[in-house]
């Protein structure tokens, strides 16, 4: 059997998070998903799971969030040894060319426009499973 897939999912809209949790429940794939509201309580939990060892297998950043944004904590990521290697997918409700840019420039694996669709939102929810168990 294959091991369990973790994704921490930092996104501080609630609807956003039931959706893809919905989502990723209908395309048969449960409880691999973590929601924190921002990129400080990312950094934080992301620090208990590097001390027990269980880091995710993927990071997927809402570029707008409170406290700490998706540009803000993919930066802190990539700057800590212990985190820099997890894979990290930028998750926006729209398509900013400049932003998309600079996310990749500092080392996001990729941008993704979150969906309209419930359709849409498991297109998603597979391709971040896939590239989840693709990357580990």
């Amino acid at each position: 059997m294959e091991p369990k897939k973790k994704i921490l999912l930092a996104d501080d809209d609630r609807e956003d998070q039931f959706i893809i949790a919905e989502a990723f429940e209908e395309i048969g794939v449960k409880d691999v998903l973590h929601f924190v509201e921002n990129g400080e309580n990312a950094l934080t939990w992301l620090e208990a799971c590097a001390a027990d060892g269980s880091l995710p297998e993927l990071i997927v950043l809402d570029l707008n969030m409170p406290k700490m944004n998706g540009t803000q904590t993919l930066l802190r990521l990539k700057e800590d040894e212990r985190f820099r290697h997890i894979p990290v997918i930028i998750y926006s409700t729209s398509l900013n060319n400049i932003e998309r840019d600079e996310c990749i420039r500092l080392g996001a694996h990729s941008y993704v426009i979150k969906g309209i669709t419930f359709n849409e939102c498991k297109i998603i929810a597979k391709t971040l499973y896939d590239c989840c168990t693709e990357l580990s």
